[in-house]
């Protein structure tokens, strides 16, 4: 009898997260199925990145539990500002540097490795840029071939950290456009971190409300946090959410306090 297929990619469990034995949060219940959009959303120095993080396992949980069905193929893209823009590559060579977990030890990128490559530029929207240099690219550019690189890995669940940080409107737009279309097969899963709910307000499915220092960790669908309860926990004050050429706009509401 054929076993049915999970309906989970990764989840936390009661989880304790945290540094040094020292949890940020506690009790977090976090569960990413295939074809999520999962957006963290809070301040700066929320603890949204520890939560990133410890759901991909690259911090060990202080308690509670990490599930994870099977072996999962994830593409990570860190913080631009957090890849050094002196690399003597061009932006191919970066992309290349998502199919190293594949190649094994002394073995040397094939044309199957090249023609992803090539692809991944291409589903970014950047596929002219392959023989330009990383340093000389654009801040929008250079996030499009952080994604590609984690594209890449032909990853079951795209995780990106601020993907819109220090970009002007134009190129968050641009950005989480390519978010968007990328999810839209319904295949991939993003799980992505943001201080700026504008930000993901208009394209994710599910929100998760993180600040460790009220011990804030809440998930809900977008419809359940975008009402004014969830929002004036997360941001301390009223807050609505106005429509505008069909896009939402989260603003706070001037003289008002929860």
């Amino acid at each position: 009898m054929a076993t049915p297929p999970t309906t989970t990619l990764v989840a936390l469990r009661g989880a304790a997260i945290g540094y040094g034995g020292r949890p940020l949060l506690t009790g977090v219940e976090l569960l990413v199925s295939p074809g999520d959009f999962l957006a963290m959303v809070g301040p700066n120095g929320g603890g949204k990145t520890t939560v990133l993080r410890s759901l991909l396992g690259a911090l060990p949980l202080l308690a509670g539990q990490r599930e994870l069905p099977r072996p999962l193929r994830v593409g990570y893209v860190p913080q631009r500002d957090h890849v050094d823009a002196i690399w003597p590559l061009t932006a191919g060579e970066v992309v290349l540097m998502g199919r190293t977990p594949g190649l094994g030890p002394l073995r040397r990128p094939r044309e199957a490795d090249h023609r992803l490559v090539a692809a991944a530029l291409q589903r970014v929207g950047i596929g002219e840029l392959a023989a330009r240099r990383y340093g000389d690219l654009s801040g929008g550019q250079r996030q499009r071939t952080l994604i590609a690189r984690a594209l890449a890995a032909e990853p079951e669940l795209l995780a990106v950290d601020e993907p819109t940080n220090g970009m002007d409107p134009a190129a968050e737009l641009a950005t989480m456009d390519v978010l968007r279309d990328l999810h839209a097969g319904g295949v991939l899963a993003v799980v992505m971190v943001s201080h700026r709910l504008d930000a993901v307000a208009n394209y994710a499915h599910t929100l998760a409300f993180v600040d460790h220092e009220r011990g804030l960790f809440r998930v809900g669908s977008l419809d359940e946090m975008l009402r004014p309860e969830p929002l004036s926990t997360l941001y301390g004050r009223a807050v609505e959410v106005r429509e505008v050429g069909g896009r939402r706009l989260v603003q706070p509401v001037f003289g008002e306090r929860p």
